[in-house]
């Protein structure tokens, strides 16, 4: 890592997206509680206007942007939620943002960035492939590129999460954080460990395509083809010359658990079914998490941080089907 982080630069960013980003709902599932024997409360990032809690990292990077840096744009790449944030930042402020993507990016969310103003370019089959043309628009048009999780302005505006658990919830005791490059549990980590040491904080992603599993396991940043997976969020690489979050999430996690396909879809159509609430896959591998048993149990309360809400509906009408089909 180039340098530590400091949890000062998390209050920092709290303060900074202050204007545009709003604290967010923690409320308990009274259902999940008595699934799981212990209460068991749920961090709404669905909540936010671009139904994502990666709103707080981009609104922290591109409000430190200096005035000739905002005049002159920013790009980025993006599995689909962090391109619309970036988006709707640079919407909210008046600049230029052009989003990579790949072909994958459901086309919910490809109508979304449409309709937030960004200025698309679709490359490839993988975020990776995003990435390289995102950094080439840098060199040809002078953009500030917005790293979606591998900077320490995006991990701090992600890392106002914890502060707002802490404020809420002192009696934690578990945290649940879905994985995939590590800005989100890298920021959360920072803000939980340094104010309460004894919290454990579980990652979470899917079976398939898991990038910084598989790069835990070997000492260092690997590169993986993505595979299909109904947490679509959590695909793309973590990058080989990654200069923080894998050190940050080795640092701050004390366990990692890998989700199967079937318990994501099963999660997801059990949380319209109980909490009446539209999560998409990346966020519903915590509710899988613990609707399997796989967290073993503490006492005190466990929150899973409900990441996003944005899922094609055709998906979820098939998932409440066989959901409903299989009670």
């Amino acid at each position: 890592m180039n340098r530590h982080m400091e949890i000062l630069e998390v209050w920092e960013a709290r303060k900074r997206i202050s204007s545009l980003v709003k604290k967010t709902p923690l409320i308990k599932s009274l259902a999940i509680s008595e699934r799981a024997g212990r209460p068991v409360y749920l961090k709404l990032e669905n909540t936010h206007e671009i139904g994502a809690f990666k709103i707080r990292g981009a609104a922290n990077k591109i409000l430190s942007l200096s005035d000739d840096e905002k005049r002159r744009g920013v790009t980025t790449y993006s599995t689909g939620n962090h391109g619309m944030a970036v988006a709707f930042v640079a919407q909210n402020i008046g600049i230029e943002a052009t989003v990579c993507i790949s072909s994958r990016v459901p086309k919910m969310k490809v109508d979304s960035l449409e309709r937030l103003g960004a200025r698309l370019e679709i490359v490839g089959e993988s975020q990776d492939a995003a990435g390289v043309r995102c950094f080439e628009l840098e060199k040809e048009r002078g953009y500030t590129v917005i790293e979606p999780f591998d900077e320490p302005y995006v991990i701090a505006g992600q890392g106002t999460i914890g502060l707002e658990l802490l404020e809420d919830l002192p009696t934690l005791s578990d945290v649940l954080v879905p994985l995939s490059g590590g800005g989100l549990l890298s920021g959360i980590g920072l803000a939980l460990k340094t104010n309460s040491p004894d919290v454990r904080i579980t990652g979470v992603s899917m079976e398939r395509s898991a990038v910084m599993h598989e790069s835990l396991k070997a000492g260092k940043p690997l590169e993986m083809e993505e595979s299909e997976t109904l947490a679509d969020s959590l695909l793309g690489g973590i990058g080989l010359d990654n200069r923080y979050t894998f050190d940050m999430v080795e640092e701050y996690m004390d366990q990692l658990v890998l989700i199967p396909e079937e318990d994501i879809g099963y999660a997801m159509a059990y949380m319209m079914d109980k909490e009446r609430m539209i999560v998409e896959g990346a966020a519903a591998t915590g509710i899988a998490a613990v609707l399997g048993n796989q967290i073993p149990h503490q006492n005190g309360a466990l929150v899973v941080i409900i990441t996003g809400r944005n899922v094609d509906l055709s998906i979820l009408f098939k998932l409440l089907k066989t959901y409903t089909s299989h009670r």
